[in-house]
């Protein structure tokens, strides 16, 4: 095989030394001989490409299955494959960024914020390379470029969007009696309902909820009630989660909580997950992106998927981001690197496979519309609901900048535990915030 996969067991010392061995054995490698038809000679010519991401050993099996058909179409280009859990993933990577040696940093690698990468100097700015090209940055969802962008240049392709829809177990709500959720349902649609697929026995234990969440997706309600969790996601002057949309959109979500409806998001955690929930039947619904298409398939669920209901007076409000594809600023080989990067965000390239794959929602609507998404002939049957998703995201739930992370982890994130572990009400809770977001954001001099 063309690939080496760098295996977790390896430390970066490790690395290092097998990598100056490879080096040293082809140095004094003989010449092949005449007989051999040349294919020594062959292969020195090719360029090699060193390509890093996360992910599953299924994850990665997909990739690998990229490379091969990148490498079939390109065959002066090898690939090899960098990839570790994500638990490690981004430690290996500044590791190897930090060592300043091209040799051993990654031509082309998955990152995520972008931003905060961008702003070391350590990626490409592919604005010169998307001129130059002619590449057709227009078939990107609404919104979704901004994720690899800073200070206004591209610096990454975002691989898919990461927008949520509303997984459904057809039997448990037919054991209800409960309609099928579709694109009228309202926050009122979705509470009738909940009171029908919540099963509480007369101790009070909760058998079943009716809806499971990750916690860090509250900002969907908050989005679609017209909210905003900073008054500019770029350059803001102000925390708007205090303002009245955003206060509604959180009370919302706390009341489902406090009725029941919802499964806490830690409880949810140590079950093992929405998927785990989700597939037991401990909850009848999920909010969750196309990542679990593939699970719920080979488990041979019964299910469907359907938009997100709205308040009555909102607004559909995708998130629009997902982690990007880059280009090291260390690449020696940036004219390949620029040709598989291409490559990988083209309809007849990388997104075809990976669509296919059922892992994700792609990023070009040029593929998610064809029928490599739409009529693939697995499940979910109602996959326009991803498009209706797509075609209404925007911005708003995350910062593109860099201090965006800090205020994040330090201020939002712990001041929505407090209130949804009931510990202050949602008004004092979200004001609270505010006040830290706000003496932070005149601390850094912001707007900038």
């Amino acid at each position: 095989m063309q690939f080496k996969l760098w295996q977790n067991r390896f430390g970066f010392k490790a690395l290092i030394v097998l990598a100056f061995a490879a080096l040293l054995v082809s140095a004094c490698a003989p010449i092949a001989p005449a007989d051999d038809g040349g294919m020594a000679a062959m292969d020195d010519e090719k360029v090699t490409i060193t390509w890093a991401m996360w992910g599953s050993p299924s994850e990665v099996a997909t990739h690998q299955s990229v490379a091969d058909a990148f490498m079939e179409e390109n065959s002066d280009i090898a690939i090899e494959i960098l990839a570790e859990p994500w638990g490690d993933y981004f430690t290996k990577i500044q590791t190897l960024w930090a060592s300043g040696d091209s040799s051993v940093v990654p031509d082309v690698l998955f990152l995520s914020p972008i931003v905060n990468y961008a702003s070391q100097g350590v990626l490409e700015n592919l604005d010169p390379w998307i001129e130059a090209s002619g590449y057709n940055t227009d078939d990107y969802w609404p919104s979704l470029l901004q994720y690899g962008m800073y200070e206004g240049s591209v610096y990454g392709f975002p691989r898919d969007i990461g927008l949520e829809v509303l997984y459904y177990n057809i039997d448990i709500f037919d054991e209800v009696g409960a309609p099928y959720p579709d694109d009228t349902w309202t926050w009122d649609d979705l509470a009738a309902v909940s009171e029908l697929l919540t099963d509480v026995d007369d101790s009070g234990r909760v058998n079943r909820y009716a809806l499971g969440m990750e916690g860090g997706k509250w900002m969907i309600w908050v989005m679609q009630n017209r909210g905003t969790a900073l008054d500019d996601m770029r350059n803001p002057s102000r925390c708007a989660l205090a303002d009245e949309g955003a206060v509604e959109a959180v009370q919302f979500f706390k009341d489902m909580l406090d009725s029941n409806y919802f499964m806490p998001p830690s409880n949810m955690g140590q079950a093992g997950g929405d998927a785990a929930v989700f597939q037991s039947g401990q909850v009848a619904m999920i909010i969750q992106n196309a990542s679990r298409v593939s699970a719920f398939n080979a488990a041979g669920m019964n299910y469907d998927v359907s938009v997100i209901p709205i308040p009555a007076d909102g607004q559909r409000a995708s998130a629009a981001g997902g982690a990007a594809w880059v280009m090291s600023a260390l690449s020696d080989n940036k004219d390949e690197a620029w040709t598989f990067l291409s490559w990988l965000q083209s309809t007849d390239g990388g997104q075809r496979i990976y669509t296919a794959s059922g892992e994700i929602l792609p990023a070009l609507q040029s593929t998610a519309k064809s029928d490599a998404f739409l009529n693939s002939g697995q499940p979910p049957a109602n996959r326009q609901a991803f498009i209706t998703e797509g075609e209404n995201a925007r911005m708003g739930r995350i910062g593109y900048f860099v201090e965006w992370s800090e205020i994040n982890g330090s201020f939002i994130s712990p001041g929505r535990d407090q209130i949804l572990i009931g510990e202050v009400s949602v008004p004092d809770g979200l004001a609270a915030i505010c006040e830290q977001v706000d003496a932070f954001l005149a601390d850094n001099g912001f707007p900038k």
